[in-house]
């Protein structure tokens, strides 16, 4: 008989919601003003759940935070991508228009001066698919220019190599960079497309105007690419008719298995400054200690960072609460840690970590995934909460990023228990599991489980259940109106809570070591790790 599960304090969970979500916290913005007292309400709850400091201080005294050098950069003063070698003349295009790019390098100044172009298809090395688009050819020197998603994108299923329609993360731009990078590149220009990339151009322009930011490492970035960039769809394809190329019929040939890099008898140049600034934010960690197995880890994770200040609304407010997002992720880990606390210790290892700047690209969770506290070697796995929505209890759970590892089997028992249907999130092409915390560790093999509630609505179903999603995104998501409310119905976020305790206790207590799936892409990554730590 399975042990019986504690109590979700709500009434807690909405004291902290409604603290971190308060405009005296002024939107928890990473290293401002504020951070400190948000980082002591947090600590205060971890304390009252009978947590202990998961750190150590420089001078090797117990601390509850671990320190996140950050690096924030803005490209400006761009020449134009100049395109040369053709039959006819160079070709100019101008910044944000047709082109925008960066740098990951912390440098002042890039410049670019006649870099060969290679199309190098989808930018994809999975050896374990036996599928390398950048094969017999040194890069040295060159530029890469790459289309987005994985090369069966188009599938209406999910069965071919890459899982057709639902994009891994050699789908990612974020990917692609890393392979060009890891390739030896000097550059690499992804081809935006409106339909694979899930968004519009103007989604890329912005996202790539003003402040990027980034964790800072020892070299300053330098084993990166000198450039990143993207192009409009229509500069890409008079860059391949320069070439004496047609691009439609090289992305046909791109996403067939065998294909080879094609150089363009093409070169690059490209130009501009950067403004670079340095700050340091933490994370939050404590721990429960196992009893016979202390140095096997589990984890809970939810970020509590969010966007401080923003864009006023008609009433002047401008300070972005984020209390679905995530001041309840935050409450949640504190409910966790109690209900872990009433259960007494478990086998192995509960860490639990309020991660900062995810609203900047993860880079919280990715300083602890560079910069571990506890090897990962060690980790078994982990839940990780992101912005759990008010509302009344599902009759479903969606799972993101659909059946990646040998964690489903865990879902699916308790899923079973509680009569609970189990599906996919409503838009897998999208890849919204390389888009959370949890991410960081994924990608160096830790699986981790990525739930969510699903939209089948005890009352009202499942049009009930989007009207009460779709709400959430047009009126309050990253806007001054996602605030609390004690009129909130917190119903469903208590069966979340529960859910989440249920999926990692079994690995806390247990002593299985789960694994990605055969021909996953973080298989092979898990396998390595293992191996080092037996």
């Amino acid at each position: 008989m399975a042990a019986p599960v504690p109590p979700v304090d709500e009434g807690m969970m909405r004291a902290v919601i409604k603290t971190l979500a308060s405009d005296e916290l002024a939107g928890r913005g990473p290293a401002s003003a504020e951070e400190a007292a948000t980082l002591d309400t947090i600590v205060a709850q971890f304390k009252a759940a009978g947590l202990q400091p998961g750190n150590k201080a420089a001078d090797g005294t117990p601390s509850w935070f671990q320190d996140v050098p950050t690096v924030s950069m803005t490209a400006q003063g761009f020449s134009p991508l100049v395109i040369s070698g053709g039959a006819g003349a160079a070709l100019s295009f101008a910044s944000g228009k047709d082109f925008v790019a960066g740098s990951y390098r912390v440098v002042p100044q890039t410049t670019v001066k006649d870099s060969e172009l290679v199309f190098v298809g989808y930018g994809v090395n999975a050896p374990e698919l036996g599928w390398n688009d950048y094969a017999g050819i040194d890069m040295k020197g060159k530029t890469a220019v790459i289309l987005i998603n994985d090369p069966d994108y188009a599938m209406a299923t999910e069965d071919g190599p890459f899982k057709g329609r639902r994009m891994t993360y050699y789908g990612r731009w974020i990917y692609k960079f890393e392979e060009a990078a890891r390739q030896g590149a000097t550059g690499a220009i992804i081809i935006h497309d409106t339909y694979p990339a899930a968004y519009g151009w103007n989604v890329v322009e912005s996202s790539w105007s003003g402040d990027q930011h980034f964790v800072a490492t020892p070299n300053d970035g330098a084993d990166q690419t000198v450039f990143n960039g993207w192009v409009q769809q229509a500069t890409a394809q008079a860059v391949f008719k320069a070439a004496g190329k047609d691009l439609g019929a090289m992305v046909k040939e791109a996403g067939t298995k065998g294909f080879k890099p094609v150089p363009l008898g093409l070169k690059t140049s490209l130009s501009f400054n950067t403004a670079i600034t340095r700050s340091k934010s933490r994370n939050v960690i404590g721990i429960q200690p196992g009893t016979t197995a202390p140095d096997e880890y589990v984890l809970y994770s939810a970020h509590w960072d969010h966007l401080g200040r923003c864009k006023p609304d008609a009433k002047g407010d401008d300070i972005c609460n984020g209390a679905v997002d995530n001041a309840t992720g935050i409450a949640a880990l504190a409910a966790l840690a109690d209900m872990n606390r009433k259960a007494g210790p478990a086998r192995r290892s509960q860490v639990y970590l309020a991660w900062t700047l995810e609203e900047s690209g993860l880079l919280g969770s990715e300083f602890y995934a560079r910069n571990p506290v506890f090897p990962l070697a060690k980790t078994v796995g982990g839940v990780n909460i992101d912005a759990l929505s008010p509302g009344g209890p599902s009759h479903d759970v969606a799972v993101t990023g659909g059946d990646k590892s040998e964690l489903s089997a865990i879902l699916a028992e308790v899923a079973g228990e509680l009569q609970l249907k189990t599906g996919p999130e409503d838009a897998p092409e999208k890849g919204y599991y390389y888009r959370s915390d949890h991410f960081s560790l994924a990608k160096r093999g830790v699986p981790m489980f990525y739930v969510e509630r699903g939209v089948d609505l005890i009352e009202g179903g499942v049009e009930a259940g989007k009207a009460l999603a779709d709400d959430y995104v047009v009126n309050r998501y990253h806007q001054p109106s996602d605030e609390y409310s004690d009129s909130w119905d917190m119903r469903g976020i208590v069966q979340d809570v529960g859910l989440f305790y249920r999926l990692g206790r079994p690995l806390a207590d247990g002593s299985n070591w789960p694994n990605w799936n055969a021909g996953d892409e973080f298989r092979a990554i898990r396998d390595k790790s293992r191996a080092g730590a037996k």
